[in-house]
C-alpha cells in the first residue's frame, strides 16, 4: 500500500495543529518535516523545538528530512522526536557512520539523494537504510516542477534493493500531484511526499484520500 507523507512546510503554521488533525483523520501515514539550515540549501525552516511540539500533538510517525550541513552533529537531538530520520548523501557527513548513529538512537534511517546524484553512488549503503528518499526537485523550496529523471532513479533503486534482498521504503519528494503520483508509484515509490498539492486544496482531507486512490 502506498503511504502519504504530507510536507508541513507548506501548511498554515498558525493553524498547524488543526491541519495535522485533518491529515490524521484523512488517513495520512506520516508527516514530512523539512529542516533547512540556510547553508546546505538556500532556505531556513525550523528545528528541534517545532518538531518537539508537533510530536506532542501528532499520532502518526514523523518523517524528518534534514537538509542541513554535516548532519551527524545533530542526530541525537532530532532522533528524540523522529520516527524516520533522513539526511543527504551530499551533506558532508560520513554516510555509514551517520546511518548507524540514526539507528542507534532508535530511529529508522533514511538516505536522501539530490537530482544531481546517481543512484549507483548509494548502493553500498542500502543495507543500512530503512528508507531512501529521491528528490524530484532541487531541495530548498516547495512548489517546483517534478523532474522526470527521478523515475529512472526509483526504478534503479527498486531493482538494486530487490537484488540485495532488502525491504526498503522508496520515498519521492517534489512536484507530486495527480499526474506525477501514479508515475512515481509505477517506478517503485512506496512513500509520496506532497506539500502544495495537499495544502492548496479546499479540503485537504479529500485531497489525501484522492492521492491514496490513484
Amino acid at each position: 500500500m502506498i503511504k502519504i507523507s504530507p510536507s508541513v512546510l507548506t501548511s498554515d503554521f498558525l493553524n498547524l495543529k488543526d491541519d495535522i488533525k485533518k491529515l490524521e483523520d484523512a488517513g495520512t501515514d506520516m508527516l514530512h518535516l523539512d529542516v533547512m539550515d540556510g547553508i546546505f540549501v538556500p532556505n531556513i525552516s525550523f528545528g528541534v523545538p517545532v518538531i518537539k511540539s508537533i510530536r506532542e500533538h501528532s499520532n502518526v510517525p514523523l518523517d524528518v528530512h534534514l537538509m542541513i550541513d554535516h548532519p551527524h552533529r545533530y542526530i541525537k537531538e532530532f532522533a528524540k522526536f523522529s520516527d524516520y530520520l533522513g539526511f543527504h548523501y551530499e551533506a558532508g557527513s560520513d554516510v555509514e557512520t551517520t546511518l548507524l548513529k540514526i539507528r542507534e538512537n532508535g530511529c529508522k534511517a533514511c538516505l536522501t539523494i539530490k537530482p544531481c546524484t546517481a543512484p549507483e553512488e548509494i548502493y553500498d549503503y542500502l543495507p543500512l537504510c530503512d528508507m531512501v528518499l529521491v528528490m524530484s526537485v532541487e531541495p530548498g523550496f516547495g512548489g517546483q516542477k517534478f523532474m522526470p529523471s527521478a523515475l529512472d532513479k526509483l526504478t534503479a533503486l527498486k531493482a538494486e534493493s530487490e537484488r540485495q534482498g532488502l525491504n526498503i521504503e522508496l520515498e519521492v519528494d517534489g512536484g507530486i500531484n495527480a499526474d506525477t503520483a501514479p508515475l512515481a508509484v509505477k517506478a517503485g515509490a512506496t512513500v509520496l511526499v506532497a506539500g502544495n498539492y495537499i495544502f492548496s486544496a479546499d479540503d485537504i482531507s479529500e485531497r489525501i484520500r484522492e492521492i491514496k486512490s490513484l
